[in-house]
């Protein structure tokens, strides 16, 4: 018998996470990924992440050794995109479709009905109105007017990301959209973050530790040596990210 009349709230929603996308052979793909691990530590740590096996011939034993050699590098997988139902037991991560940003959706609360009349004449029906959605248009720009300190998160999945002033090295700017920085980038940036192959990274001084655009990464050992402690700007091309100097 339940004695609590009170009802469960349950709601719907979004939130950012890194996708990882795996080749074969594997262990190939680990060492990549460990080269990338070493050069941006902490990178994955406690973030969520997504494994999307959706172009891969893997069976259970094979995503299970995956999660399992994930497990050992602090890589914990919230769940498992493009995995069939006979791929996944209870013992592993959720089987997840779509991902995409949604923009926030508001009801609006109707008007209350006027009081009736005390002696009314015949009773009519009632009339259902339906409640009204609004639907936000989504933002399209973050400007701040303050540099980014060490270990903060900035994630703007809407649109572009302009900051005036610095990107200190241990934190990260995570944009839907190109992002602009008016000082030093001695952290990461992450643009594109949603599937826009045309975002860029601008920055008045190039010292980053991680670069990526829709999901292509360099780090600071992979950038040209003429365009460290310079005015740069990078972009994507055939699957490359390309960089240059701005004058």
């Amino acid at each position: 018998m339940l004695t609590d009349a009170r009802s469960i709230r349950i709601k719907g929603r979004s939130f950012l996470a890194v996708v990882l996308t795996p080749d074969l052979p594997f262990e190939e793909w680990l060492v990549r990924l460990d080269d990338l691990a070493s050069r941006s530590a902490g990178f994955f740590l406690g973030r969520p992440v997504v494994l999307d096996v959706s172009d891969l011939q893997a069976d259970r034993a094979l995503l299970k050794s995956m999660i399992a050699a994930l497990a050992e590098r602090n890589v914990r997988i919230m769940g498992i995109e493009g995995a069939r139902p006979s791929q996944l037991d209870a013992t592993m991560p959720p089987g997840m479709t779509g991902g995409r940003p949604a923009p926030d959706v508001e009801v609006a609360e109707t008007a209350a009905a006027p009081a009736k009349s005390a002696a009314p004449k015949t009773e009519e029906p009632a009339q259902v109105v339906a409640p009204q959605v609004i639907t936000r248009a989504p933002l399209s720009s973050m400007v701040l007017h303050e540099p980014v300190r060490s270990g903060q998160s900035i994630i703007f999945p809407e649109g572009d990301v302009t900051i005036i002033g610095s990107v200190a090295s241990g934190a990260e700017i995570i944009a839907g959209g190109s992002i602009h920085i008016y000082g030093a980038l001695r952290g990461r940036a992450l643009a594109g973050s949603v599937g826009n192959a045309s975002a860029r990274i601008f920055c008045r001084k190039l010292e980053a530790e991680l670069l990526a655009i829709d999901g292509i990464y360099k780090t600071a050992d992979d950038l040209p040596a003429d365009l460290r402690g310079h005015a740069a700007q990078l972009w994507l091309e055939n699957d490359a990210i390309m960089a240059s100097r701005l004058i």
